[in-house]
């Protein structure tokens, strides 16, 4: 599989045009690191990918050829392109990020911030957030801008800091709808081990039963049988892609004040069958000590389906609220979601 593209590029001069197909070396439709690369080679200035227009092929949402919108932050040569229709300048709930002008703001913003000593790295960006690489002389910073319909991630992640500080990337700033992160070095647990599962899984479970009370932010809409255990914080989307090496969980957007079970059945749903019942002996044995009189393998059964109903949910959230060109992302999910409530339980 591989991943070509074409951009629709406007300068400051106005709409250029349509550039060739060009491969890039990832397949990813919203990692446009490489995108920018390879245009600031073809074109001899700096851009940023506004958005998404199409995809075609591929196997969703990675490869085939997709049609970027992009912002050239230079006068590119004209030679290079061919004629074609200008991208519309808005459209209903088009992310701000998405519109000419709106990376550029993010990054001056950062700039109030930290101290940056070289060009800041679009690396990804789609209608739930764009993420920018920023050089710094004590090492990169991450700036990201989510939409509003998510969680105010700073406010999140000073909650958890207050609890436990190792477990959540450096706060640098925050404002309304994006944060300046540190850096976690180190990768991801996509390749999750068991020795990855007892150094972060008991260690979050300590956080939200600090945490647990009344609700601090929105809550989940898919409420489920207590079992002992008390509605906190969650996270949301708590799959090894969103632990770091180092111990720190990122990605904290996507948080609701719900049943902790529904986390748990995050991690299952993204590992391997053969650690499952690592997962969940980790997971209940770290909630026992906590709180004794507490059922929590009889809540992971029960939260399989809650899950699922929580996802189909959230799935649809995001469709009602991005633009229709952003929609392919989650296209079909709330329908699969409640399909797969109907599973039984292995």
């Amino acid at each position: 599989m591989s991943r070509t593209v074409t951009a629709l590029v406007s300068a400051p001069g106005g709409f250029a045009g349509r550039l060739d197909a060009f491969e890039v070396p990832t397949l990813d439709w919203y990692h446009v690191e490489p995108v920018n690369d390879a245009l600031e080679h073809l074109l001899g200035v700096p851009t940023h990918v506004l958005r998404l227009i199409s995809a075609e092929g591929g196997d969703r949402p990675c490869g085939g050829f997709v049609t970027y919108h992009v912002e050239a932050l230079g006068e590119p040569g004209r030679a290079q392109f061919h004629a074609a229709e200008e991208p519309e300048q808005d459209a209903e709930h088009r992310m701000p990020w998405a519109r000419r002008g709106g990376p550029s703001e993010l990054v001056a913003w950062a700039d109030t911030q930290v101290g940056r000593t070289g060009p800041a790295v679009q690396v990804r960006t789609w209608g739930m957030s764009v993420v920018h690489r920023l050089p710094t002389a004590d090492g990169p910073v991450w700036l990201k801008a989510v939409p509003p319909f998510f969680s105010d991630e700073g406010a999140v992640i000073e909650m958890v800091a207050d609890v436990d500080l190792t477990l959540v990337p450096k706060l640098i700033a925050s404002a309304p709808q994006r944060v300046l992160l540190g850096d976690e070095p180190g990768g991801n647990c996509w390749d999750v081990t068991p020795e990855d599962v007892e150094r972060i899984v008991p260690r979050w479970v300590a956080v939200q039963h600090a945490l647990a009370g009344e609700p601090r932010i929105r809550s989940t809409a898919v409420p489920m049988p207590g079992f002992g255990l008390p509605d906190t914080l969650t996270h949301g989307d708590f799959h090894p892609g969103n632990w770091h090496r180092t111990g720190a969980i990122i990605d904290w957007a996507d948080a609701v004040w719900g049943h902790p079970a529904l986390d748990a059945c995050r991690i299952i749903e993204f590992t391997r069958p053969e650690i499952h019942d690592h997962v969940r002996r980790v997971w209940s044995e770290a909630w026992l000590a906590l709180r004794p009189d507490s059922r929590p393998l009889e809540a992971l059964d029960v939260a399989r389906a809650a899950s699922h109903l929580h996802n189909a949910v959230k799935a649809q959230q995001f469709l009602d609220n991005v633009e229709q060109s952003e929609r392919i992302y989650h296209t079909g999910y709330p329908e699969a979601e409640l399909r797969a409530v109907r599973r039984p339980a292995r």
